[in-house]
């Protein structure tokens, strides 16, 4: 078991790196007679990144450049602050929709607002992607912080993220043996076999201390932690999502994202097979290959993000210009800033938001359902919430030109299509 060689990935069993055996002795739904009778296989062997010293190619540096040119150029010139609060958030939840999907949890942007709006009547796939929005969330928290990561910071951004679900136990707990991706019970045929559990600590450690570097790039720096979090896959779930959000982390910490961090694995996941061609490309050290793919997504999705932001603007326009004539400082005026931002209410959640009266939130909200801006989703006489029209399609249209940005959508994950509903909505 302790034998080592080089680490070359290998879809299949057999391969190069830590030579392991898996014992058999129970019945298998994969590797048949073989599973049962225990067989050889061989997990990823792990190298340290804290030294990574690499000169770059000249093109290649360049579009890194580029690519960091793009994003402080989104935070550089910021809307005013409701609208700013407003793409941040919508670019946060189009990120968490988009993370979660590479990992199978499909979910619209309408119900995860609902799901945001009211937690308890939230299904499994909603909590899920509520819980990468917390974890998003979190990492963005400690990147502010002036302090480096450490292991403890990973647990907790990984706690949040199963925070309210049904595997919330093994939230924050680092594995104790090894794991696989793809297969099924066993590590025959599994797509990737990452490193031996006894690798682990040791290389969460040297990646905290590759992230307290300052010496490279920061869109460098975020695609290398990136990819080797997601080869020492440190967690029994989770782990893609936990290394997204550390992509938010490094960018917040190296201060060229202090206000939007642009939704990077919606071009991710929209181009899954290229995705998952760029983290073999890292494991086999050609570093370069992953760093441009990852340069690529930085720029489509930072100019997807001030599309957004120009977006939701226009669509307050229309919802003023349906509402009439308001006045300034009035509930309905007050009200269009907050939907975006909160695109689910009831009247509670008017009142406490604007700090504004019962009676007139209720006058707020009747002018902009008479309007049309709002629609109502309860149809009752008691805790009745409405929705906002227009900013589900806009978000899912945002999805749609981000994830088809390149001109090559070769997608493992499809993105919202629009319907009928979905433009009125």
């Amino acid at each position: 078991m302790a034998t080592r060689k080089k680490s070359v990935y290998t879809k299949g069993a057999p391969g190069l790196g830590v030579r392991r055996r898996w014992a058999g002795g129970q019945l298998s739904l994969s590797g048949g007679r073989l599973a049962r009778d225990g067989f050889v296989y061989h997990a990823f062997d792990g190298w340290p990144i804290r030294d990574i010293a690499k000169t770059l190619p000249a093109d290649l540096a360049q579009d890194l450049a580029a690519a960091e040119s793009e994003i402080r150029r989104l935070n550089d010139d910021p809307p005013r602050t409701q609208l700013l609060e407003a793409v941040a958030r919508q670019l946060l939840r189009a990120e968490a929709v988009a993370s979660s999907g590479i990992e199978g949890l499909e979910l619209p942007h309408r119900n995860l607002a609902r799901a945001a709006f009211d937690p308890e009547a939230a299904t499994v796939n909603a909590r899920s992607v509520l819980g990468n929005v917390r974890a998003m969330d979190e990492a963005i928290r400690l990147g502010s912080a002036d302090r480096g990561l450490s292991v403890a910071d990973i647990s907790r951004i990984h706690r949040r993220l199963f925070e309210g679900t049904r595997d919330a136990a093994i939230g924050g707990v680092i594995r104790d043996r090894q794991n696989w991706i793809g297969g099924r019970d066993n590590p025959w045929g599994a797509a990737f076999i990452p490193v031996p559990e006894g690798q682990v600590t040791g290389l969460l450690k040297d990646l905290c201390t590759f992230a307290a570097r300052d010496d490279l790039s920061p869109v460098t720096q975020a695609a290398i932690v990136h990819a080797q979090f997601e080869t020492i896959h440190p967690f029994e779930d989770g782990n893609g999502r936990v290394g997204r959000a550390l992509i938010h982390l490094i960018l917040r910490r190296r201060g060229i994202a202090p206000f939007y961090v642009p939704p990077i694995s919606l071009v991710l996941a929209a181009n899954y097979r290229e995705y998952e061609r760029g983290l073999t490309a890292f494991r086999e050290k050609e570093i370069e290959e992953w760093c441009g793919l990852f340069a690529r997504a930085v720029t489509i999705s930072c100019r997807g993000a001030a599309e957004l932001a120009g977006r939701i603007e226009d669509l307050k326009r229309r919802w003023r210009e349906k509402a009439g004539s308001l006045r300034a400082g009035s509930a309905a005026a007050k009200l269009i800033d907050l939907l975006p931002v909160q695109p689910v209410i009831d009247l509670r959640t008017v009142e406490s938001s604007l700090g504004i009266s019962d009676e007139a939130a209720r006058l707020g909200i009747a002018r902009l359902e008479e309007a049309g801006v709002l629609t109502e989703l309860t149809k009752r006489k008691r805790g009745r919430a409405w929705e906002c029209v227009g900013l589900f399609a806009l978000l899912d249209s945002f999805e749609r030109i981000v994830a088809t940005a390149d001109g090559a959508h070769d997608s493992g994950r499809r993105v919202p299509r629009e319907t009928a509903t979905s433009r009125g909505r």
